[in-house]
Formats: C-alpha cells, structure tokens, sequence
C-alpha cells in the first residue's frame, strides 16, 4: 500500500500524535482473524503481510516499506484479514480508531491521505488475482517489478522461499527461473535479497 510521496510529509507532521511503538525482527504487530483497533505508520524497517489459507499454509501478500501504511482496513475496528510480521528491526507509530478520528477533525486533509491508502490497497488485491493469468515466468517477474517501485535501486529483503511463498509456486522451480536470470544480467541474488539491474527486461516478460 503506497503511500504518494507528496503526502508523506504530512505524516511526518502528524507522527507526535501516534504512539511510536518499536519491533524486533519477526515479530508479529498483528495477526490475522484477531479485531483491529486503527492502523500502524511504518517509520523505519520492513513488514511482511501474510495470510493464511484455508489448507493451513502461509502466503505472503506485500511488502511495506517505510512511509507506508499498515492495517488501514481497521480504521472503523474490523478483524484482521492478514497478518503483518516485521522483516526487520522497525519502529511503527500506531493510531488507534479513536485517536484517528480526532485528527481527521483537527486535519480534515488527511480524509484525502486514508482514501488514496485504501485506493492502493484494492490495487494490490487486484494484482494478486491477475497475476494468476501469467505464466510462471511472468508471475514472477510482475513480483518484483512491483517490488523495484518501492526499492528501487535498493536490495528487496525477500528470499526464494518467501519469493516462492508468495507466488504459489515451488522454491525448486522458483530457483531454476532466477538462475537463468542471474545468468542473463537480469537480476543479482544474495542468500536472503535480489537486486534488479534490467527492470525493461522483466517487463517484457511479463508482456509476453
């Protein structure tokens, strides 16, 4: 859930108001099926959302990355759907439902910030159901084109197994896929973080 970069700052104004909450990595800020009470600003670190299916096994869903959102879908205090585990050390600010309505009032701007948030958060959902008419090849490739809009030039913290998790997909048949494509220059593989150098290249996969 991308936060616009024009809106960030006026976060940065509002952060006073949450209470700033610090996680060590893999711990979990919120597990799926337990009630919500508001939603979490990630100041610093990285946070995976996962959901558990019907079989039991995990999937995970995307990745935050600092000055984005998380849990916004309880706002009006709803269950989670997800559950939402750090990647890495991170401080979060939370905003509880109560706190959060206050500020609308005191910020009515900030109505503009939440509504683009869950905008982007039925993008997200809409790219897990089409990435389903890929072919494999292109399931993961759309991945991480998603992903290098967040990172960029920066390493993405993900590894083949969570890659693999993410996609339904074997880690077997997810490793022979980024072989080829360490092979070819497309990306850069550490033990647990790829590096895309060739983004046009990956897009023409999932173009064809």
């Amino acid at each position: 859930m991308v936060i616009p970069f024009e809106l960030i700052d006026q976060w940065q104004q509002v952060l006073k108001y949450g209470n700033r909450q610090f996680f060590k990595k893999k711990s979990v800020i919120y597990r799926q099926g337990a009630a919500g009470d508001g939603f979490y600003f990630l100041h610093s670190g990285i946070v995976k959302i996962v959901a558990s299916t019907s079989t039991g096994k995990e999937r995970m869903l995307n990745i935050v990355v600092p000055g984005q959102l998380v849990g916004v879908h309880t706002i009006d205090r709803q269950t989670h759907f997800t559950t939402a585990i750090t990647a890495k050390d991170s401080v979060l600010y939370h905003f509880s439902s109560e706190r959060f309505k206050d500020l609308m009032t005191e910020q009515p701007e900030l109505v503009h910030l939440v509504a683009q948030t869950i905008i982007q958060k039925m993008r997200v959902l809409l790219f897990a159901i089409n990435m389903k008419t890929l072919s494999t090849e292109g399931q993961i490739a759309l991945i991480l084109l998603n992903l290098f809009d967040d990172f960029k030039n920066y390493e993405i913290p993900l590894s083949q197994q969570e890659l693999a998790n993410c996609t339904g997909l074997t880690r077997i048949t997810v490793y022979k896929i980024l072989r080829q494509w360490k092979e070819a220059g497309i990306i850069e593989m550490k033990e647990r973080a790829f590096m895309i150098k060739r983004p046009d290249l990956l897009k023409g996969i999932v173009e064809d």
